[in-house]
């Protein structure tokens, strides 16, 4: 059998087939990277089922966490198929179920909130309204340019990702508030969210405006990113409404699996949970 080597044209190939399959953009960029991660690892050894393997044992020395790991194999294991070498398919980490979050990486309301009137009071109106907005709605960061104002005017957005499209209810207040902004700004229709020069706002932008707040809000920097508000919607709209089904419809879930993972509570949380169980004597 040849040998078969991974070359930085067939990673460009990649991209464009994942593009086609239209995948969300943060995806292409973390796959992508992680292909060429593992290319280097090669330095310009044959692909084989040894060396990818050799390359998970790798990942695991240097101390990543097992998660990581996974998603890691899931974007290797992809160009594999995409490329017709099947064989060197990785098997994924076996992982328990986690019962509860790290604190550490839980935001609480109270410093969502926090964070809100800090960037408000830094003059930061469309980080503000941006963080309210994905915190209201539940919508990922890549799905921010379909809250248009038309959608606004309307109290609906039709969003399309990953061949699939959904319609999400806007909360009235939030109309409002996107409405005003939108006319404040001078923007007619389209996209309410856009830069100085018109574009929309890229995923690493809101990230690293949002980590800006962090030291002025009291807010540690390892809560603070956009999927976070994401789980704090869902964990919110579950408690008011209990319909996990309902739910995962909301969030774009294909599978209410993927929804229980937004609904594990915090360490702190699940201690409460412990100690109400009174089976200390």
């Amino acid at each position: 059998m040849d040998e078969r080597t991974l070359t930085l044209e067939q990673i460009m190939a990649y991209g464009g087939y994942l593009r086609t399959e239209e995948r969300a953009p943060g995806t292409i960029e973390k796959y992508l990277r992680d292909a060429r991660s593992f290319a280097v690892w090669l330095d310009g050894a044959p692909v084989t089922k040894e060396n990818a393997t050799g390359w998970k044992e790798q990942l695991r020395a240097q101390g990543y966490a097992p998660a990581t790991i996974n998603s890691m194999l899931a974007a290797l294991n992809n160009l594999f198929r995409f490329l017709g070498w099947n064989e060197c398919h990785m098997k994924f980490l076996k992982i328990q179920r986690k019962l509860f979050r790290d604190t550490a990486r839980e935001l609480t309301r109270t410093e969502y909130e926090q964070l809100i009137r800090t960037a408000e009071a830094q003059g930061k109106h469309r980080l503000a309204l941006l963080m309210e907005t994905i915190c209201a709605t539940g919508v990922r960061v890549s799905e921010v340019k379909y809250l248009t104002v038309e959608a606004a005017r309307t109290g609906c957005a039709e969003i399309s990702l990953k061949g699939k499209i959904r319609t999400i209810l806007l909360p009235n207040k939030l109309c409002r508030k996107l409405l005003k902004y939108a006319k404040k700004q001078k923007i007619a229709s389209g996209e309410i969210f856009l830069t100085k020069s018109g574009k929309g706002l890229s995923r690493r932008q809101i990230w690293a405006e949002m980590k800006r707040l962090c030291a002025a809000a009291g807010v540690e920097p390892s809560k603070v990113f956009p999927h976070n508000l994401r789980h704090l919607f869902a964990t919110a709209f579950y408690r008011a409404c209990k319909d996990i089904a309902k739910l995962a419809d909301v969030l774009g879930h294909s599978s209410i699996e993927t929804t229980r993972i937004y609904l594990v509570t915090s360490g702190t949380e699940h201690r409460k949970q412990l100690d109400r169980l009174g089976l200390i004597v």
